[in-house]
């Protein structure tokens, strides 16, 4: 029976990077995302299943693990979708409160929730959370206060889980800066093609599956030199 993995936020960027990864090693793979018609169009281009949702919605949430469940349960969950929140990233003197709360529940509290559901299934394969960090999580970057204190709690659960769950793995990865949507976003109007693309960067996921170090902070370079200005 082929490894099972579900990645958030596959419909573009790492995510869908990531997941045709996987797929090239043979692994049933499962994507989410908002649009769905980006998650349609990048789950036939990397033959994944492609499951449309916002993290966010519980009903979601339940449809991907019982999806998962069906094709006979969960080895790795891949949390990868995230959100930047406000742009161009204000200081946090006049940060939107609002959007605020929208960044932690995305980032934060929707991969907790989805990892809740997913920890039985996990628990049987022996298998493991990835979840997607950033350097903005232990740096102080000006006007990345919301996305990083974001980060820095994804990262905080993904430690107390690693000690909770001994039975499986929980790795929090920062994968670097790429070239990216959300990347762009940050700097807009900046050229950002010294960044790697999200698909060299990708293979380094697999070389840390292959690996499979102990739980806890991965810096995917430290894995293997990942990336470069490919364009």
């Amino acid at each position: 029976m082929p490894n099972i993995a579900v990645v958030t936020g596959g419909s573009q960027g790492f995510g869908t990077a990531v997941a045709a990864e996987l797929v090239g090693e043979t692994w049933t793979v499962l994507v989410d995302g908002r649009d769905a018609d980006a998650v349609e169009e990048a789950a036939r281009r990397v033959g994944a299943l492609g499951i449309p949702g916002d993290v966010n919605d519980p009903l979601h949430r339940e449809r991907l693990i019982e999806e998962a469940r069906r094709r006979g349960g969960l080895d790795l969950l891949v949390n990868n979708a995230s959100s930047l929140g406000a742009t161009p990233l204000p200081n946090l003197a006049r940060y939107p409160l609002e959007t605020m709360r929208q960044v932690l529940e995305t980032n934060v509290v929707g991969p907790l929730a989805l990892t809740q559901l997913a920890l039985p299934l996990l628990r049987v394969h022996a298998g493991a959370v990835l979840n997607l960090t950033s350097d903005a999580a232990v740096e102080g970057y000006e006007g990345w206060g919301a996305y990083g204190a974001s980060k820095a709690a994804l990262e905080q659960w993904s430690r107390v889980l690693s000690v909770e769950e001994p039975g499986i793995s929980v790795w929090w990865v920062d994968p670097g800066d790429m070239r990216t949507r959300m990347h762009q976003a940050a700097f807009p109007g900046e050229d950002i093609t010294d960044r790697p693309l999200p698909e060299t960067v990708a293979p380094a996921i697999i070389e840390l599956l292959d690996q499979h170090p102990p739980s806890g902070r991965i810096v995917l370079r430290d894995v293997v030199p990942v990336g470069g200005a490919t364009s």
